[in-house]
């Protein structure tokens, strides 16, 4: 029997395969064996660890999909983007589709390479194992470098999931061979994402904007800031300083986007001779210094608008803390001496938890916490932001 008819026909009956099955029995078959051992199993079939980095699941938006899929899509972007293909504008959105990304493949191919699949076969090889070696969604369980570089990108990428950033990355990776240059890149990327996620700025045009930035081939760091500064007006902005400062001092960000904010402003500022190891992103939870429930053992307020404002800025980031353990639920919600001191070795406090966290150093120092505090450290990130994440 026909092994490849019968899975064909599997599939139209409704099981449940990835994108990578079905464009490996697309690809290779019996007639050419060879090319599949040749470029299909040394990459992605050759050891126990590679298929475990390859089905690493990703969530992408509402989607959770496996890495080689992510793979396969930011791939064939990179010949859709290529304008020497002269794609339609109605085949390039149906492309864009990843419910469709193997039946896309092999319309580009009959549409658009003369039936032939040596053209996407023939650098396969190589840019799967530049995927491989550029993006590594552990590195959020290890410890990142303070300047720009592709371990940050990689935070911003998995551990934020702005998985969108991927097609350009990888094309970035594979044009770009001075490293200055491309870790240059990589900073301007981080810059405006960041940028945009303090200040509540939407992610919803990123992946055509992202692929806008392939098809214009900009490979150049003053090119990148160009496209990028050119969006001024629309929904692909680049935040002021102004508008950072707002965000630091107003925005009330979910809790992962809160922890990469302070993650990254940590590793970047942490001194080099610092005795305390930067944990990965994954090993720190959010704090709040001043506790939701403050009621309980804080000051009261004056009067019901204070405490309406202080159940608002206690949420912004001046109020928010990275800790390498989650404070015991007694102390999380104690008054500030108590939740700083902690109430011995089985419950300890922020002092001990948070020992040679630079970002929250100076705030381990205060008497007291209070709005005004907030604001100030609020002002304090800010500053470190600026200064971090400059375009």
């Amino acid at each position: 029997d026909d092994e490849q008819q019968i899975f064909d026909s599997l599939n139209s009956l409704g099981v449940n395969l990835t994108t990578s099955e079905l464009l490996k029995n697309y690809f290779f078959s019996r007639n050419n064996l060879t090319d599949y051992q040749t470029i299909w199993e040394p990459v992605f079939d050759n050891s126990v660890a590679t298929k475990e980095y390859w089905d690493t699941i990703i969530e992408t938006g509402r989607i959770r999909r496996p890495l080689i899929d992510i793979f396969f899509d930011a791939y064939f972007q990179l010949f859709i983007q290529n304008k020497k293909y002269s794609i339609s504008t109605e085949d390039k959105l149906i492309y864009a589709r990843t419910d469709r990304l193997s039946n896309s493949y092999q319309s580009f191919v009959d549409n658009y390479c003369g039936g032939s699949k040596q053209l996407i076969l023939s650098s396969l090889k190589e840019y799967a194992e530049l995927f491989r070696k550029t993006f590594q969604p552990d590195i959020c369980d290890t410890t990142i470098p303070s300047t720009f570089g592709i371990e940050r990108l990689n935070v911003v990428i998995f551990g934020l999931k702005t998985t969108t950033l991927i097609p350009y990355v990888l094309y970035l990776a594979k044009n770009i061979s001075d490293t200055t240059a491309l870790n240059k890149m990589y900073g301007i990327l981080e810059s405006y994402v960041m940028r945009r996620i303090v200040t509540h700025a939407t992610s919803k045009n990123y992946n055509n904007l992202f692929l806008s930035l392939i098809a214009n081939e900009i490979l150049d760091a003053d090119d990148l800031r160009t496209r990028l500064q050119a969006a001024s007006g629309t929904n692909s902005y680049i935040p002021t300083d102004t508008e950072l400062q707002d965000g630091f001092e107003h925005s009330k960000l979910m809790n992962l986007y809160s922890k990469g904010v302070l993650y990254l402003i940590e590793s970047h500022i942490r001194p080099a001779q610092s005795a305390v190891v930067l944990h990965g992103f994954n090993n720190y939870s959010l704090e709040h210094l001043m506790p939701k429930k403050w009621h309980n053992n804080w000051p009261a307020c004056p009067t019901p608008l204070d405490a309406e404002k202080r159940d608002s800025i206690l949420l912004t980031l001046g109020n928010l803390a990275i800790i390498p353990q989650s404070l015991n639920a007694s102390i999380r919600d104690s008054d500030w001496n108590t939740k700083k001191a902690g109430k011995g070795q089985e419950k300890p406090g922020l002092t001990l938890c948070a020992s040679g966290l630079s970002t929250l150093q100076d705030a381990l120092t205060k008497t007291d916490w209070n709005e005004s505090e907030i604001q100030t450290r609020a002002l304090w990130l800010y500053k470190q932001a600026q200064s971090l994440w400059k375009l």
